[in-house]
């Protein structure tokens, strides 16, 4: 019995090595086609559109919402301990620019854009779009993996962007209707507390965390085998990991930054 379960945490180990092998080869393919070859500037905007575009509905509710409730909360709790909703602009605006936006815009880009990537890709595998790509003379990590990398690592921070600002004004939103904080009281917590290192903290983390979704999402995609069931297990896959990487990652890369004084 005891051999028996470590021959299976043998093979979970070297099938975690072969993995990581794979991943490190297909991201040493695509860094050598991005610099040797011409750029797919139709397939990135397409990619783009597909990331980015279609995602600004639904991180801009996730942010709103977001936004509101830490501006409710906040300002129960300011009024609990002082008797005065105080602090609530800067607080939801901390709160959003360093880790809820660009952690919860991760996650929604990784449920939604990176499934799809996963998905897509996946089916061209199963079906073998890809090896015909070998047979006509194109290479597939030309022609598919580099423009999704450009398009997750040009979308992402700008949505988090996005996701920030929307943030703040839901949170603005309640501090005003429900909490009577006034506009200019709101807006002046976030302009003498706020500095250009927080918003750059949550700014930097986002292209860490692209660079890691669409590896996940590609390699993934790249990986599948198995038909239709495949890429249903694939796409799974692709976005459970992606998401507890971003988890993961989000307490690494900020200690970095902050140990550099971001």
């Amino acid at each position: 019995m005891r051999s028996l379960g470590l021959e299976t945490l043998g093979r979970k180990v070297m099938d975690l090595a072969e993995m990581l092998g794979s991943a490190a080869l297909m991201l040493k393919s695509v860094v050598f086609w991005l610099f040797r070859s011409k750029l797919e500037t139709g397939e990135v905007v397409k990619q783009a559109v597909k990331i980015g575009v279609d995602s600004v509905t639904v991180t801009a509710l996730t942010s709103f919402f977001t936004g509101m409730v830490l501006a409710l909360q906040m300002g129960h709790s300011m009024k609990n301990l002082f008797n005065e909703p105080m602090y609530v602009g800067t607080m939801v605006a901390f709160s959003m620019l360093k880790e809820l936006g660009p952690v919860l815009t991760s996650i929604v880009v990784a449920g939604r854009a990176g499934a799809v990537v996963t998905a897509e890709i996946g089916t061209m595998r199963v079906t073998e779009q890809i090896d015909a790509l070998y047979t006509l003379g194109t290479n597939p990590t030309r022609y598919l993996l580099v423009p999704r990398y450009l398009a997750f690592i040009v979308m992402l921070p700008l949505l988090t962007v996005f996701a920030d600002f929307i943030g703040v004004l839901g949170g603005c939103l309640v501090a005003v209707v429900k909490l009577g904080v006034p506009v200019t009281v709101y807006k002046s917590d976030i302009l003498t507390y706020l500095t250009i290192s927080d918003f750059m903290h949550g700014f930097l983390k986002t292209y860490f965390f692209a660079f890691m979704i669409a590896t996940v999402s590609c390699y993934k995609g790249m990986a599948t085998k198995g038909g239709a069931e495949g890429v249903g297990k694939s796409t799974t896959e692709a976005v459970v990991t992606s998401m507890v990487l971003v988890m993961v990652l989000d307490y690494f890369i900020s200690a970095a930054l902050v140990a550099v004084g971001i």
